[in-house]
């Protein structure tokens, strides 16, 4: 049975190490009680079942704490989360988002954040499973933010901590 207000983050294709060491540094301050690593995102344990010292770097130990999955399919994932009733979130900037400081939680019912690759963000097929699309609006000449500081600011602001 899952605890009420659980929050779960799930990185997916991320490439940089220490962009998802800084997510797993972020979603410890945050509260976040898993992360799930998907696609190609880099685990906190290289092939071999080494720590990777460049992500441990960027983390400064909160690998260690957030408990942490590697699920290769995302899509089965979110499935699976979807019929554990969890609210889906995708952090994103889409036709059908809305500004992530307007987005309110309903208590007792667990929320899925996920963010995506730095170039070509979340896929589609991946935000047709969201149940809400949560956008930073961007107000200077750049498109978009760095994915992992996104991911803090998107986290600290809609969970109000």
């Amino acid at each position: 049975m899952k605890k009420s207000q659980e929050n779960i983050l799930i990185i997916n294709d991320i490439r940089s190490v220490t962009n998802v060491g800084a997510m797993f540094r972020t979603a410890d301050a945050a509260g976040v009680n898993k992360i799930y690593l998907t696609g190609y995102t880099p685990t906190p344990l290289d092939r071999f079942g080494r720590i990777r010292k460049d992500m441990a770097k960027s983390a400064l130990g909160a690998e260690d704490f957030v408990s942490w999955e590697y699920k290769k399919n995302i899509l089965s994932l979110l499935k699976k989360l979807k019929g554990e009733k969890y609210l889906i979130i995708g952090i994103e900037q889409a036709k059908n988002s809305v500004d992530y400081k307007t987005l309110r939680l309903h208590s007792g019912r667990g929320n899925v954040f996920i963010v995506g690759a730095e170039v070509t963000g979340i896929p589609k097929n991946i935000l047709a499973k969201c149940d809400i699309i949560a956008e930073i609006p961007m107000r200077g000449k750049k498109e978009s933010l760095n994915v992992s500081v996104a991911c803090g600011i998107a986290l600290f602001e809609i969970l109000k901590i």
